[in-house]
């Protein structure tokens, strides 16, 4: 597989933000691709299974769609990356057990020189070359799959508007005790878009 630069957006929570700033960054690097997970089960996943349930794409292999054609839909996720200028768009579709086997289909995709992943459960798969945890400093719990993965964080993005959103993070980084990259990582907000695109593009 050819070597490109892998950036993940995970988050702290299901409504993070992490769609958002992935547009909000594919907007600022033409040529990028964007993948996204979606782990499913064989039952109903609790909501309109017509809306949202993937069971009946699961199967002994992970699925990877691809293209526009494949991608777009209005108001789903993956409408939103292409909506925002991605070059191209993966969907992979998968159970707990192939995270590994459908990230790997899913990068091996790829041809631009850089790619967003969102998710955090594909961390303990593949090694980005930065990531990117997105928290809203009015709900800083952190779910199971993210803390999982706090070792790997290259910087923090704080979803949100509001002048203490940094405060309100580093007390609860603070009183959280985080080690090692966790604890030093820097922090971004909406204000640093500019220079956070920046940054990614010098990874390729």
């Amino acid at each position: 597989m050819t070597k490109r630069a892998i950036v993940a957006v995970g988050g702290f929570t299901s409504d993070s933000g992490k769609t958002t700033l992935v547009c909000e960054l594919l907007r600022g690097l033409p040529g990028w691709e964007a993948v996204k997970m979606t782990r499913g089960h064989y039952r109903s996943c609790g909501r309109d299974p017509h809306a949202c349930c993937v069971s009946p794409l699961l199967g002994e292999e992970p699925v990877v769609r691809s293209g526009r054609e494949e991608t777009y839909e209005a108001g789903k996720d993956t409408g939103k990356y292409w909506e925002a200028g991605a070059a191209n768009v993966h969907w992979a579709i998968v159970t707990d057990n192939q995270v590994g086997r459908g990230i790997e289909l899913a990068l091996g995709r790829v041809r631009s020189p850089g790619v967003l992943v969102e998710g955090n459960s594909f961390l303990r798969h593949v090694a980005a070359d930065f990531t990117l945890m997105v928290a809203r400093p009015d709900k800083l719990k952190i779910k199971p799959s993210a803390r999982r993965v706090l070792s790997s964080v290259s910087a923090f993005y704080l979803s949100g508007e509001g002048g203490r959103l940094r405060e309100d993070f580093e007390a609860w980084r603070k009183s959280e005790t985080l080690e090692g990259p966790a604890a030093v990582a820097p922090v971004y907000t909406r204000d640093d878009l500019t220079r956070l695109r920046e940054l990614l593009k010098r990874l390729v």
